[in-house]
């Protein structure tokens, strides 16, 4: 995998070739200041000033202490945003060049990316290891080590919210312009109908695969994201370098790159499908996840919680004060 096939599946740069295939989106640049924040560990409050901040006034003379604690504010880039999540009908799934942060949905309060403000944009973005890959590290597992990283102009990109169920998503996979492989994109759960229907579903990605992405991507090795509807139709997802970078769910990179017993099936692309409840397994991104008293307390959500937190913390350093004292007065005069 090289750098360029990296940059070729950033979203900016598929999305106009296959616009009218895909689902209705927004590019917005991303200001250096939006970045720096996103990638401040410092900063917990979350900003993005498009909804009434609700305010918890805690009189607490336990605690001797007031701060006021402000996240940094963006007129101009909120005004852009909340424009185009109202062209988009209002509700949003957000991303960037190229990951979304499907790793941090549990923080959100429907554990769903369904966005509607910029502040759900960045309690997700802020919690997301995804999104800060993105922003970090996109090269690391590049083959072209020696060569110099591109120049991103990293992009935030809204997509209007769709009701995608699971089981009708699937991950394609081609090597030198031809499709090889598909897999059900969420493995971790059974579909029956994906069993059931596997000749339909094989049939109808690969007609929309000649129709309408072989050799009209900038790649011949490239992975794709498609969802099948309820009628049969077939719409584009996502598009992903062809590399360990991108998750090959049921099939293992080794196996892809090498043919195999892929390369074996003349007739069509090897398909591969969670079959049964036994073999159900645990999302991967559940690893991700945190107690949720932590998620109450970053996002003050739970105001007696936080003053739980506090008088927590200042009770430990009031001891932390006294063992010091002890410790003075017993020293050696």
């Amino acid at each position: 995998m090289k750098k360029e096939q990296v940059v070729n599946c950033q979203f900016s740069v598929w999305y106009p070739i296959f616009k009218k295939h895909s689902i209705k989106s927004v590019i917005l640049p991303l200001p250096q200041n939006v970045i720096d924040y996103l990638l401040d560990d410092g900063t917990l409050v979350v900003s993005g000033g498009d909804h009434n901040t609700q305010q918890t006034d805690i009189n607490n003379t336990d605690l001797n202490a007031e701060e006021d604690i402000q996240a940094p504010e963006f007129p101009e880039f909120t005004s852009k945003v909340l424009e185009a999540i109202n062209a988009l009908g209002g509700r949003v799934f957000p991303k960037l060049n190229w990951s979304a942060p499907r790793d941090a949905n549990w923080i959100a309060l429907n554990s769903s990316l369904q966005c509607d403000s910029l502040s759900d944009i960045f309690l997700l973005f802020k919690s997301s290891d995804f999104i800060t890959h993105d922003l970090t590290q996109p090269f690391v597992q590049c083959s072209d080590q020696d060569s110099p990283d591109p120049v991103i102009n990293y992009e935030l990109v809204l997509r209007k919210w769709s009701e995608l169920i699971p089981g009708g998503e699937y991950r394609c996979f081609v090597k030198e312009n031809k499709l090889i492989a598909i897999s059900q994109r969420d493995y971790t759960q059974y579909y029956p109908h994906v069993l059931k229907q596997e000749e339909q579903i094989c049939q109808a990605v690969q007609e929309f695969f000649s129709q309408h992405i072989q050799y009209n991507f900038l790649d011949e090795d490239f992975v794709f994201d498609v969802y099948r509807d309820s009628q049969g139709k077939v719409w584009l997802i996502d598009l992903n370098p062809f590399g360990e970078v991108t998750d090959s769910l049921l099939f293992s990179w080794e196996e892809l790159m090498s043919g195999g017993e892929i390369a074996q099936q003349q007739d069509g692309p090897a398909f591969r499908c969670t079959t049964s409840e036994v073999t159900v397994q645990p999302s991967p991104c559940l690893s991700y996840r945190i107690p949720r008293d932590f998620v109450d307390l970053s996002r003050g959500e739970d105001a007696y919680k936080l003053i739980d937190f506090l008088k927590l913390k200042k009770s430990q350093q009031e001891e932390s004060e006294e063992e010091e004292e002890e410790e003075e007065e017993s020293a050696p005069q």
